[in-house]
């Protein structure tokens, strides 16, 4: 099974939306690092916002009007929700993302419209309760009896919120759904481009486990690249050059300590992450997140606690 769920890239968790994170399937692990759904019930007139420091990756996503790619994000996002709505996605390692773009560059702080015919309004069905053939979704059989949604690693890993929060199979039967289109799709790579897939996989597990050195030319020489080939490796399956992707990490490492301690060193902090000094990650904090890390760790502690 693949690894569990994290919220890392949530700077502003909050309980205004619900959000039921699945592991992929084993069989698309090394294409989809988690899927995820949530859901919102806003009362009129109220708005919700939560702020976010993406993943260095892309995200299919489902939703009531249709299906979209959001490529990578450069800085910290506000999402506001109002009303009533839900998404599936799928949070993709870059060895999936080419099978949506061939550019994911393009797709820097934006996104566009994906092709998959019947996947919107199946997805739909499957939040709505409603099977296969518009039938009620039974409890006993939440997959809707349809046999390529079966995955094992997927169904037990879910199992929990199907018998609990979900006893309809909803978030299952969708999560599946979208599952299932990652691996139709998977099935037309071609070998050399399902291996550079891998590499620059094993480049983002790199920057994730913080065991990676603090410079490009740090991190090819521990893949056993040139610095030229791990620059065309992440622009074809990320779209962001390296060196933005390991400012990312360390941004998003800073943003969890100082929500965990607000009153943390920050010239130790800076030192462990590898900023130059405190004045380089303070400068770093408020371009991303357009507030210092005292000021953030305060705001967010009181929030997440009040």
């Amino acid at each position: 099974m693949s690894e569990p769920p994290t919220t890392r890239g949530h700077l502003t968790p909050g309980p205004h939306a619900t959000v039921v994170r699945l592991p992929a399937p084993d069989d698309v692990a090394h294409l989809v690092r988690q899927l995820w759904i949530p859901e919102w019930d806003l009362p009129a007139g109220e708005r919700a916002e939560q702020l976010v420091l993406g993943y260095p990756a892309s995200n299919v996503v489902v939703e009531p009007d249709g299906v979209a790619l959001h490529g990578p994000t450069s800085r910290a996002s506000t999402r506001v929700l109002t009303g009533r709505g839900w998404a599936v996605g799928a949070l993709l390692r870059p060895a999936g993302v080419l099978l949506f773009t061939e550019h994911p560059a393009d797709l820097l702080d934006g996104s566009a419209p994906v092709s998959a015919p019947g996947l919107r309004s199946a997805v739909a069905e499957a939040m709505a309760g409603v099977g296969p053939a518009g039938r009620r979704a039974r409890p006993a059989d939440p997959l809707g009896g349809t046999e390529s949604v079966s995955a094992p690693g997927l169904r037990a890993a879910a199992a929990g919120a199907v018998a609990g929060a979900d006893p309809a199979g909803r978030h299952l039967r969708a999560a599946s759904l979208l599952a299932d289109h990652v691996r139709t799709l998977a099935a037309g790579v071609p070998p050399s481009a399902a291996r550079d897939g891998a590499l620059a996989n094993r480049m983002v597990d790199l920057l994730e486990a913080g065991t990676v050195a603090r410079s490009p030319a740090g991190l090819a020489r521990q893949l056993h690249v040139s610095e030229r080939s791990l620059q065309r490796l992440a622009a074809r399956f990320v779209g962001m050059p390296p060196q933005l992707l390991l400012r990312r990490r360390r941004l998003q490492e800073a943003a969890e300590r100082m929500r965990a301690d607000p009153a943390a060193d920050l010239g130790a902090l800076a030192a462990e992450l590898g900023f130059a000094d405190q004045s380089h990650l303070t400068r770093e904090f408020r371009s991303v997140l357009g507030a210092t890390p005292r000021g953030y760790g305060r705001a967010r502690s009181g929030r997440e606690g009040g």
